[in-house]
């Protein structure tokens, strides 16, 4: 009896660890599932993308890891178009968000700050609007964002200068205002990363920021 009790616990443990294993795929692949319906994808790039697959790994443009997560979204330069999704802030094991020469709209999810193993956000030469959240400062192991040529407006969040890990930050060719920040790792970001802001002002002087009523 004892012998039939143990074996009956294990056969429940290898059950249990299988359901795990499919609803924390799930998540990740539901997550992807939405942002393919939030797109519209004339070329069809995103045709393997199968909602009744447990697992997204075996899908185009998409990278795990060894143990079944999503690493890699790598769907720059796709022709695809339409907005992007809170459900993106999912996928806790992402390191590369790439949608880079799109034509996507609307706002950045503030979600992406839930991504704490993100190190390249790429979302250069869209349409995206709106703010940069200040949730990308949690992002503590980013070292690439580029947001360049899209039609951001507001002030570059000061919780930025808080990611030390940061290399390379391009905000070039938005709308955006206020001053540039210049701690951090903003001390050795160059000036032409910031350039084709109109409203947007010259380094701060001492490190603080000057108050600018008109930027929104």
């Amino acid at each position: 009896m004892v012998v039939g009790g143990r074996t009956s616990g294990v056969l429940f443990l290898v059950v249990l660890t299988a359901i795990v294993t499919a609803v924390t795929g799930n998540s990740e692949g539901d997550a992807l599932v939405a942002l393919r319906r939030s797109l519209t994808d004339p070329g069809n790039v995103l045709d393997s993308w199968d909602s009744t697959l447990v697992n997204p790994c075996t899908w185009f443009h998409i990278t795990c890891n060894q143990d079944g997560h999503v690493t890699r979204v790598d769907l720059g330069n796709t022709n695809l178009s339409g907005v992007l999704v809170p459900d993106l802030g999912k996928l806790q094991y992402l390191q590369y968000l790439e949608l880079y020469k799109n034509n996507i709209h609307g706002t950045i999810p503030n979600e992406l700050g839930n991504l704490k193993n993100l190190i390249s956000l790429d979302l250069y030469n869209n349409n995206l609007t709106g703010i940069i959240p200040p949730t990308l400062g949690k992002l503590q192991s980013l070292i690439f964002l580029r947001l360049s040529n899209n039609r951001l407006v507001g002030r570059i969040p000061r919780e930025l200068v808080n990611v030390s890990t940061l290399k390379v930050v391009d905000v070039s060719s938005n709308d955006l205002c206020g001053t540039i920040p210049t701690k951090g790792p903003f001390q050795h970001i160059p000036l032409s990363n910031f350039a084709n802001n109109p409203r947007l002002e010259g380094p701060e002087l001492e490190g603080l920021a000057r108050y600018d009523t008109n930027c929104i």
